[in-house]
């Protein structure tokens, strides 16, 4: 069995345990605060140590959010069925609501509704039963929405502008900006793979590397990148009319205004656009300041916020397993993985200390062992995180229960790191070492506090442990 173990270098540590088919796979992260809807999103918040540190270091916040922002997009990259409620609000309250329940009620172009099914859509999300009728309407109609990544929103976008442009026309008429090289890549990919049957639609990427001489005019009729750049294109090497974009999208405008400089330049393109531009503005978060900037940007707006889906317990069965040391912690572990099948599992350590015993250990096993730390670049750690199928997750253990920065009960810590499993309808599994008083009796805060029971489990007993996977 090989084994695969992710190192997110943090205060406090995470190790999720993944196996699937013959693999274990192993990810040890760091978690502190785990109030973002993913693990992966503690990762750079914990690598600045204090606010105080975050504050002064506009940068550092800068490449945090951009980083935080992509990587919870390709974890939740396949996460497209869910439960959110959807508020609307429209510009003309007298208007119908249109939504829709089928890709074919778009009345799309036979290419883009097979790349669309070729993706693995089979119905649209819940922001995209309402959003795409606004995207797709004629005459054009403007949008600002929030929601998180994995709800489709980028698929949303994407539809729209493949299905405004008109291929015939060779220059750029559709303009999407993200804040990072990343996450344009990120975005350009869909816009490739859901363009598969269209291959008379060009795409063109506006990032640093890709030089152009001045008054070579662009044929790409959708242009993705970052603000610079684009400005750049447009005002100083004059590639791009930006009188001729039918359909302007501005992606992760939280992230945008969290760097400096990309504010005022979306701010100047979207000046230039056409007073019948179409413009789109997408965020995960609608702080002050993204509102007033999204004002600034989307005139006369349809608005859809997508609330944000409640984790809950009641499909996820609870136990806890008595240990005396760390070891006794890794024989347990031994023995749940020798007893029952499990598809994915994530295991969550206190201290780095702690995972990289626990690497090491797996290792002696015989097991191959990658470390994914904060420490290294973005694409490096998207590279692994790409690898993991996280709606697999099935089994979540606490190797180390999950505690404040003071040392108390960390509830919402706890609910978020046992809520990667039993999502999506499914049963989930959620095993927690205890290996001292204090331990049992934050454990039984949580027992408190969720008002669900956690019963114990003997590890040494294999029949027991195959009943709780039944």
């Amino acid at each position: 069995m090989r084994v695969l173990v992710k190192l997110l270098s943090r205060v406090k540590w995470t190790a999720h345990l993944i196996t699937y088919q013959d693999r274990l796979i192993v990810h040890i992260s760091v978690t502190e605060a785990m109030a973002t809807d993913s693990w992966a999103l503690a990762v750079d918040e914990q690598e600045s140590t204090t606010k105080t540190m975050m504050a002064t270091n506009p940068t550092k916040r800068k490449k945090d959010r951009a980083t935080q922002s992509l990587l919870n997009k390709l974890i939740r990259s396949n996460v497209v069925n869910n439960t959110n409620q959807v508020e609307v609000l429209q510009r003309d309250p007298n208007s119908p609501l249109y939504s829709v329940k089928t890709f074919e009620e778009l009345r799309l172009k036979p290419q883009l509704l097979k790349g669309v099914y070729e993706m693995g859509f089979n119905r649209p999300s819940k922001i995209q039963e309402n959003a795409l009728p606004m995207m797709l309407a004629e005459p054009p109609q403007n949008l600002i929405a929030q929601s998180q990544s994995g709800t489709g929103k980028t698929a949303a976008f994407v539809l729209a502008m493949l299905s405004h442009v008109d291929p015939s026309l060779k220059w750029p008429q559709c303009l999407c900006i993200s804040p990072t090289y990343e996450l344009a890549l990120q975005t350009g990919k869909v816009i490739e793979q859901m363009g598969k049957f269209y291959p008379e639609v060009k795409l063109a990427y506006a990032v640093r590397g890709h030089k152009m001489e001045r008054g070579v005019k662009i044929k790409e009729q959708i242009v993705i990148g970052t603000p610079g750049t684009v400005l750049d294109w447009c005002v100083k090497l004059k590639l791009i009319d930006p009188k001729k974009i039918k359909v302007f999208v501005l992606d992760e405008a939280d992230v945008m205004i969290a760097t400096q400089g990309h504010q005022d330049q979306s701010i100047r393109i979207q000046r230039m656009l056409p007073k019948g531009c179409q413009m789109l503005l997408f965020s995960a978060t609608f702080e002050d300041s993204v509102w007033k900037f999204a004002e600034r940007v989307v005139p006369d707006p349809n608005i859809i916020k997508l609330k944000r889906e409640e984790e809950t317990l009641d499909t996820i069965k609870q136990y806890y397993v008595l240990c005396n040391s760390k070891e006794d912690k890794f024989n347990a572990l031994c023995n749940i993985y020798g007893a029952i099948t499990i598809a994915q599992a994530m295991i969550f350590c206190h201290t780095r200390k702690t995972a990289n015993w626990l690497a090491g250990q797996l290792s002696k096993e015989g097991h191959q062992v990658a470390l994914l730390s904060g420490e290294m670049v973005v694409e490096q750690r998207a590279a692994v995180i790409e690898r993991i199928d996280v709606e697999q997750v099935s089994v979540v253990i606490n190797f180390d229960l999950p505690l404040d920065k003071d040392g108390n009960p960390d509830n919402e810590t706890y609910l978020h790191r046992i809520g990667r499993t039993g999502r999506f309808g499914k049963r989930g599994l959620a095993i927690n070492m205890v290996d001292s008083q204090r331990s049992m009796e934050i454990l039984k805060t949580y027992e408190r506090h969720f008002n669900k029971k956690i019963g114990r489990l003997d590890t040494d007993d294999l029949d027991e442990i195959e009943k709780i996977a039944n």
